[in-house]
Formats: C-alpha cells, structure tokens, sequence
C-alpha cells in the first residue's frame, strides 16, 4: 500500500492505495513544520492519523506532500513519519511540487496554490524551475484565505463595505473589534482565523462590492507572483479550497490579465494518485 499525503495549514488529507483500487481518504489537522515542532507532529499523527491506520505494517511507500516542506524543513516531518512507519520508505516534497504533479503530470504549466496560504511555480513537466516566494500572509500570500478573510475584516472595521454586510458579519460571526485583533494578534494561527471568514465572501461572492474585493485580489496574486515567470503560451493552473469555490471569478482575473485558464481542483490528490500510478 501507498500513502500519499497533502498537507495545507489548516488540513491534511492522505490517501491510502494500492493504486489500482479507488483510495481511501483520510483527514487530520494541518502539519506545517514551520509551524509545528518535531514533537508536536509526532503527537498529532499518534492522534488523528494512526487511530485511521489499522495496518500501518503494510504501507510500504509515503510520499507527503506539504507547505512549509522546504529542504531544511523536510527532515522534521520525515522524523515524525518514520516513528509511526519505521519500516517505509518515505519521500517528503514541497506542496507546490505536489500541485503541480497532479495538475501538469509530466506537461510543463504554470501551477498556482490558492488555499488558506498562496504559492505558484513553473513546472517543466519533472521538476520546479522557477517560483515566487510566497511570503506567508504577513508579507505575501496574495489570493489566499488568508489575506481574503484579512482584507474582509479589515474592510469591515474601517467601514469601507456596506453597512448592510457589515451588520450581517457581525451577526454572523459574533464577534467584536476587540475580538478580532485579539484573535489576530495574540493568539496562535492567525492565518486559519482570518482565513475562517471566507465562509461569507463565499455567501455574497454575487453582491458588487465583494466581487471587486476578490478579483482585485485575484488580480493582485497575477501580478506579484505570475508575471515574473513570463510564460503566458503556458497554462495556468489551480489547486486549493480558494480557487475551488471562487473559480467562476478567478477565471474572469485570469483572462482579464491575459492568461490562459488551465485545471482548477479543489484537491491535489485524485492527480496525485494517477501520476504514481503512471510511474510505479
């Protein structure tokens, strides 16, 4: 058996298979090793993952595929797997280069990451060549759940939406100014908080001034991390939850700053489970 695993900051989902039957899917908690520690991994997938696991003597392979798996990163998450799985064999990559497996397989095209956070790279059909650091949601991320929910929030305590919306926020989420920035600014993960409100641009993506709000930051992310690359023949690819529920307005971006739309998948692992099976 295969595991293949693909994780975000909020969520991971893995996919258990033999590649020939249809996996099955599991769900834990976001596993970020720029955000967790060692131990706090180990413990998470003694917690969600493994009670899931019935067998994990028969998994011979992992590949996982996660944000914040950069190649000083991977080692702490390949240390919390192998306590779990001593006996497999383990490949552990970027998000990024997991999207782009699954959207582009062995063809070359640009593959954008739209989910809590926000990542893009050009792909040459094998490997990554060229990206745009993201930045994380302080300095970058744009187009991401995160930044979304964070211009919402602050649009919304600077009165720059309808008053109608605002009451519906307010109502929504009961929540306050002083709730808002202590939950921004003290407490931990900011970035799944502001990216919790997504939610509601989601419910009023048809009214006017939400659309301009989202394809103005649709437009951004173009800008800052897509025009660098300089491959417009090229498509261009989406994978993560912001796309998947806005891709009627982030096709309108996309061929308004003259790209050419490619695949736009809520999930990277349907793709990832066909491209291992077309190399085992």
């Amino acid at each position: 058996m295969i595991l293949i695993a693909d994780s975000g900051s909020t969520k991971t989902e893995w996919a258990l298979t033999d590649l020939t039957s249809p996996p099955t899917i599991l769900h834990t908690q976001g596993i970020n090793p720029f955000m967790l520690t060692t131990e706090e991994i180990i413990r998470l997938l003694h917690s969600e993952l493994m009670p899931q696991i019935f067998s994990p003597e028969i998994i011979a392979t992992i590949h996982f595929y996660g944000a914040g798996c950069r190649p000083e990163q991977c080692e702490s998450v390949k240390t919390a797997l192998v306590h779990h799985f001593p006996q497999s064999q383990i490949e552990i990559q970027s998000d990024m280069l997991g999207a782009a497996r699954s959207v582009c397989g062995h063809l070359p095209g640009i593959t954008c990451i739209l989910g809590t956070g926000s990542n893009s790279c050009l792909y040459n059909g094998t490997s990554i060549v060229e990206s745009v650091s993201p930045l994380g949601f302080i300095l970058g991320d744009e187009g991401s759940g995160a930044v979304l929910g964070k211009r919402l929030v602050s649009d919304i305590l600077k009165r720059q939406i309808s008053p109608s919306l605002c009451q519906s926020f307010m109502k929504e989420y009961n929540e306050t100014e002083s709730s808002i920035i202590h939950n921004v600014y003290k407490k931990a993960f900011p970035n799944r908080y502001l990216a919790h409100f997504v939610p509601f641009l989601n419910k009023h993506q048809k009214k006017e001034e939400i659309q301009r709000l989202i394809l103005d930051e649709f437009s951004r992310f173009l800008h800052r991390n897509i025009l660098q690359y300089n491959r417009r023949e090229l498509p261009l690819h989406f994978v993560g939850s912001i796309a998947y529920h806005f891709a009627g307005l982030l096709e309108t971006a996309v061929r308004q700053n003259g790209f050419q739309p490619g695949k736009i998948l809520k999930s990277p692992i349907p793709g990832l489970v066909e491209y291992h099976a077309s190399i085992k």
